[in-house]
């Protein structure tokens, strides 16, 4: 269980998914997957590359390939 200040603090509710981790050090992390969690890692990838317009360039070659 885990103590209802860390559950308020961290806007975890009931139902809220969980991921464990490890850290460099070998302890246990748990990571609360909530919408401002999924925010976070939304806005680090955003200056990456366009993954879906990649996938859709090298499935665009594969079907010319194609007889």
């Amino acid at each position: 269980m885990v103590p209802a200040e860390l559950r308020r603090k961290h806007g975890i509710a009931a139902g809220t998914k969980v991921k464990f981790l490890e850290d460099q050090f070998g302890r246990i992390v748990l990571q609360p997957i909530t919408e401002a969690y999924i925010d976070r890692v939304m806005g680090c990838l955003a200056d990456g590359p366009d993954l879906l317009e990649k996938w859709r360039n090298e499935h665009r070659q594969e079907g010319k390939r194609e007889p």
